[in-house]
């Protein structure tokens, strides 16, 4: 028998859907999408049901309403209901379109046929349950600063993408000419879509190494230290796993931290001053911004 899960919808103010997409991360959503309805945006996300019973939704939107009224914006409609693996597993894909990001980066559903003409790094994609589509601004602000951070010598470059989610910082990593990445997370879910994805856009494990795991396992698999790390998670996780991050760079290191509310960031940068990094940059997109940090 098939797993069933709740399939969400929320009609909401389209200067909530930043918010809402937190939202729904933290509840541990998967297969997030949206499209504008009128004036308004709608979205649709799913969580399996074992996950989550029919009060924990119910708190969720109760939760989305409490935003809204906070921020002085109308309240979302919220609705939600159970849905077969089956349905879940190709119901949201049919949002989902080819989309150009940063200047190099063309992010591709698997299930479309990418354009056989055109200079961009094309990233074939099916994220499964995983977090990563590339539609959400913390996936595309990654993306951006790896362009910057691998324009020259990237070939001698060994990366760790901890978090990896459906894997497209990974690839997009390789694609730019890394020479390897230990690909990491804790969730099988993500841990599968990332090994589906590497064969998709056919890379070979020698370049893009996947772990369940989380930051001792890249300690484990490199020993000598990473030249750069990118990590697009949660903020309150990135602070928890700064020390730990810190023990595995080499001296002249880099990293990429993202899934960071504007709000968060003095805090997140604080901890990592604290810890020997230095904030370089800090990128912003609505919402949500990304720090370029170095050692």
């Amino acid at each position: 028998m098939s797993n069933s899960w709740w399939e969400i919808k929320i009609l909401s103010d389209p200067t909530l859907e930043d918010l809402v997409f937190w939202r729904l991360d933290a509840f541990g959503c998967s297969g997030t999408a949206s499209e504008k309805k009128g004036n308004s945006v709608l979205i649709s996300s799913y969580i399996a049901q074992e996950d989550a019973q029919m009060l924990d939704v119910a708190a969720l939107s109760l939760w989305l309403h409490q935003d809204a009224l906070a921020l002085e914006f109308p309240l979302p409609k919220t609705q939600w209901h159970l849905i077969d693996e089956e349905d879940w597993a190709s119901s949201w894909k049919q949002y989902w379109e080819p989309q150009d990001i940063g200047d190099r980066f063309l992010i591709c559903p698997a299930w479309l046929t990418p354009p056989e003409h055109g200079d961009r790094l094309v990233i074939r994609l099916d994220p499964g349950a995983a977090f990563g589509t590339g539609t959400h601004p913390t996936t595309q602000l990654c993306l951006e600063s790896l362009e910057m951070r691998l324009s020259e010598g990237a070939e001698e470059l060994v990366l760790a993408d901890i978090g990896c989610g459906s894997g497209i910082l990974s690839i997009g990593a390789i694609l730019l000419g890394a020479q390897k990445v230990y690909a990491v997370d804790v969730d099988s879910m993500a841990v599968r879509a990332a090994y589906n994805n590497r064969e998709l856009n056919q890379i070979s494990s020698d370049r893009i190494a996947i772990s369940k795991g989380s930051v001792g396992e890249i300690a484990e698999l490199s020993p000598v230290g990473i030249d750069g790390i990118v990590c697009n998670i949660l903020a309150e996780v990135i602070v928890d796993l700064i020390p730990e991050m810190s023990k595995i760079v080499k001296p002249q290191s880099w990293a990429i931290f993202s899934g960071i509310l504007l709000e968060q960031a003095n805090y997140v940068s604080a901890t990592l001053e604290a810890h020997g990094w230095t904030v370089a940059t800090l990128w912003k997109r609505q919402e949500w911004c990304c720090l370029n940090v170095r050692r």
